[in-house]
C-alpha cells in the first residue's frame, strides 16, 4: 500500500515546493498580487492581476505600467515584465484582453479591452496618473494602442514587443509625434515580420519604410540609437535581439528592454534596477515544477484509486500482443509519428471553415479539433488496412468514466488550491494551464465529446501496436512519449532549424500554426505517459485515453481565445 501512495505524495510536493518557489519570486520585496475584476463597456467584466509594491500608497502615489498579452494568451503570460517591474517600484497590470482569459466580449471588441485596463488602473489611488506606462505583446499592442488612443494624454510612454500600429485592428496610428514615446522590441527571428513590418525577415525590420514612418527618418533606423525627444513625447528606440516571437516575452532581452523604457520615461520608481537584474525565470522554473508535479498527481491518483473497490475491476496486468520490436513494430511508430505532423497544416487551415458558433466559440479550438478529428480517421482506417492487435472498448464504462473524473477532479482541485494559496498556475512559457471560470467551463462541456472521440481512436495503438510484452515502464514511457510527441517536435524542430539558417520558417505563411505547435511536444508527450501508465495497470487503453481527453479539453479551452458572439459574420471568401 505504502508503495501505491508514493506517485501520489510526490506529486503534491513538487507542486507545493514548486507554487511556492514561484510565489515567492512574483511577491518579492513585499510585492502583493491580486486577481481583480473591473467593468469594461456594455456591461462586460473584465479580468486581470494587479501587482502592488510596498511603496505604493494613496499618501505616495508610484508610477504604473499596463502590460498585454498576445493572441491566444492570457495575463499570467506577461508575468516576466510585471515581476521586473514590479520589484522597481511600478504598479503593473496585466490584463486578459477581451476575449482571453476571464474577460468577457469577444476577441478585439472594445478596443481589446485596453480603454477599460488603461481607465480602471487610473482609478487606483496607488498609482500616479501622470506617469502611466503601456507595453504590448503581438496582437496586445491592440489593447494598449487602443488605450493610447482612448486617452492620447493618459499615458507617458510605451513598449511594443513583436508588434506594429495597425495590427488586426488596432489603431494604426505610426507617425513621430504618435503614439507618445515608443521603444520596438522586434526580435531579428520574429516568425512575424512580412505581416508586421512588410519586410521578410526580422533582421531587416530597420528598413521597413513603415517603421521609418513612425520614426521620423527615411532611410535605415539604427538600432539603440534615441530618436525624438522624450520630454515632448516624441522619443524613439529600436532594438532588434536574436530572438524569436514568443521569446520576446520570455527573454533577458525582451524583458530588460521594456523596464529599461519605462525606468528612462517614467519617474518614481520606489527602486531603480540594472535593466539586466533579473529574476522572473525563477517564477517559470516554480511553475513548471508544480506542471510537472501535477502529472505525477494524476498518475499518482488513478493507481491509489485503481485500488478502491469501485475500481478494483479495472486493475489487469497489461497482455501486449507484440512480442518483439521487429520491421512491424517500427513501421507503427512511424506512422504514429509522423501523420499527426505531416497532416497538421492542411488540417489546421482546413478547420478555419469550422465557423464559430455559440456552441463551439473558439476559432482556434474547432481548428484543432478538425485536425484531431481527421487524424482520428486516419488511424480508424490504418487500423482495419494494417489488422493491428488486440485493444477494444470493453472497459468503455461507468467505472471507466468515473475513474477518469475523479482523477481529474483531483489534479483540477490541486490547481483551485494552488491559485488561491499562492496566485499562480501551471505553466512554462508557452505551455500554461489554468483554472477554468464558469463560462469556460460551459465552452469545455460542448467540445469535450469531441476530444473524447479523438483519444478513444488516437491512444489505441499505444496499446494494440507500440506495447511490447515483457518491456519494461521506462522503454514504455519512453516509447510512448515519443510516439505521441515526436512527430511535432520534428516539425518544431525543421522550422526553427531553417529560421535560424535561413531567417525564414521552412513554411514562412504558418507562422501562428508552428508557435502553437511547440506547446503540443510537452502536451502530447504527457498524453503518450498517461496512456502507457494507464495501460499499464489496467491492459486497456479507455481508461487513459479519457483522463487525456479532459486534460486537453481543459487546457485548449482555458487557454484559447473566444471569437463568437451574436452579431459574429463567417468571412466570406472573395471571388477570383
Amino acid at each position: 500500500m505504502r508503495g501505491k501512495w508514493r506517485l501520489f505524495v510526490l506529486g503534491w510536493l513538487v507542486i507545493l515546493i514548486g507554487a511556492a518557489l514561484a510565489h515567492a519570486v512574483q511577491t518579492t520585496g513585499g510585492v502583493k498580487v491580486t486577481d481583480v475584476r473591473f467593468p469594461g463597456d456594455k456591461g462586460v467584466v473584465m479580468s486581470g492581476l494587479l501587482y502592488l509594491p510596498p511603496n505604493a500608497t494613496a499618501a505616495h502615489p508610484a508610477p504604473a505600467v499596463l502590460v498585454s498579452h498576445g493572441y491566444i494568451n492570457t495575463r499570467e503570460m506577461q508575468s516576466p515584465f510585471a515581476i521586473e517591474l514590479a520589484r522597481r517600484g511600478f504598479v503593473v497590470l496585466a490584463m486578459d484582453m477581451t476575449g482571453h482569459g476571464y474577460s468577457g466580449a469577444t476577441v478585439a471588441a472594445q478596443g481589446f479591452g485596453g480603454p477599460a485596463a488603461l481607465r480602471y488602473l487610473q482609478s487606483r489611488p496607488e498609482v500616479d496618473r501622470g506617469n502611466i506606462g503601456l507595453e504590448g505583446h503581438s496582437l496586445g499592442a491592440g489593447a494598449v494602442l487602443s488605450a493610447a488612443a482612448d486617452q492620447p494624454d493618459g499615458y507617458r510612454s510605451i513598449v511594443l514587443e513583436g508588434t506594429t500600429p495597425g495590427l488586426l485592428g488596432a489603431p494604426a496610428t505610426a507617425t513621430p509625434t504618435s503614439p507618445r514615446n515608443v521603444a520596438l522590441v522586434f526580435g531579428k527571428f520574429d516568425e512575424f515580420s512580412v505581416l508586421m513590418w512588410q519586410v521578410p525577415k526580422g533582421s531587416m525590420v530597420a528598413t521597413s519604410t513603415r517603421l521609418q514612418g513612425l520614426f521620423g527618418v527615411s532611410g535605415p533606423v539604427v538600432e539603440g540609437r534615441l530618436y525624438g525627444d522624450i520630454a515632448a513625447g516624441t522619443g524613439r528606440i529600436l532594438w532588434n535581439p536574436p530572438i524569436t516571437h514568443p521569446w520576446e516575452h520570455f527573454s533577458r532581452a525582451g524583458i530588460g528592454h521594456a523596464v529599461d523604457w519605462f525606468q528612462t520615461t517614467l519617474n518614481g520608481e520606489a527602486r531603480p534596477l540594472d535593466p539586466n537584474n533579473q529574476v522572473w525565470i525563477w517564477k517559470e522554473v516554480g511553475t513548471l515544477a508544480a506542471f510537472v508535479g501535477f502529472v505525477l498527481l494524476l498518475l499518482g491518483t488513478f493507481e491509489l484509486l485503481l485500488g478502491a473497490p469501485l475500481f478494483a475491476g479495472l486493475a489487469a496486468e497489461p497482455q501486449p500482443t507484440t512480442l518483439k520490436r521487429d520491421g512491424r513494430w517500427l513501421i507503427s511508430l512511424l506512422l504514429i509519428i509522423a501523420i499527426p505532423a505531416v497532416t497538421y497544416f492542411p488540417f489546421m487551415k482546413l478547420g478555419n471553415l469550422f465557423f464559430p458558433m455559440k456552441a463551439f466559440p473558439q476559432w482556434v479550438t474547432n481548428q484543432l479539433l478538425v485536425w484531431a478529428i481527421l487524424n482520428g480517421l486516419i488511424t480508424l482506417v490504418l487500423g482495419l488496412v494494417l489488422r493491428r492487435g488486440k485493444s477494444n472498448l470493453a472497459k468503455l464504462g461507468g467505472p471507466a468514466i468515473l475513474l477518469a473524473v475523479a482523477v481529474m477532479a483531483v489534479g483540477y482541485g490541486s490547481l483551485a488550491l494552488v491559485d488561491a494559496l499562492f496566485k499562480v498556475d501551471y505553466r512554462f512559457w508557452v505551455l500554461g494551464l489554468k483554472p477554468l471560470d464558469a463560462v469556460h467551463a460551459r465552452y469545455a462541456l460542448s467540445y469535450l465529446p469531441l476530444w473524447t472521440a479523438y483519444f478513444l481512436v488516437a491512444l489505441r495503438p499505444l496499446s494494440a501496436d507500440l506495447a511490447v510484452k515483457g518491456e519494461g515502464p521506462v522503454a514504455a514511457y519512453l516509447t510512448a512519449a515519443v510516439a505521441m510527441a515526436g512527430g511535432f517536435a520534428i516539425l518544431v524542430g525543421v522550422q526553427y532549424a531553417s529560421l535560424f539558417t535561413t531567417g525564414l520558417l521552412a513554411t514562412p505563411s504558418e507562422p501562428l500554426n508552428v508557435i502553437i505547435a511547440i506547446q503540443f511536444i510537452p502536451l502530447m508527450a504527457v498524453v503518450g505517459i498517461i496512456g502507457a501508465f494507464t495501460y499499464r495497470r489496467t491492459n486497456a487503453y479507455v481508461p487513459g485515453a479519457l483522463i487525456c481527453a479532459l486534460l486537453i479539453c481543459w487546457y485548449v479551452t482555458a487557454g484559447t481565445a473566444t471569437h463568437w458572439s451574436p452579431d459574429f459574420k463567417p468571412p466570406i471568401p472573395a471571388a477570383k
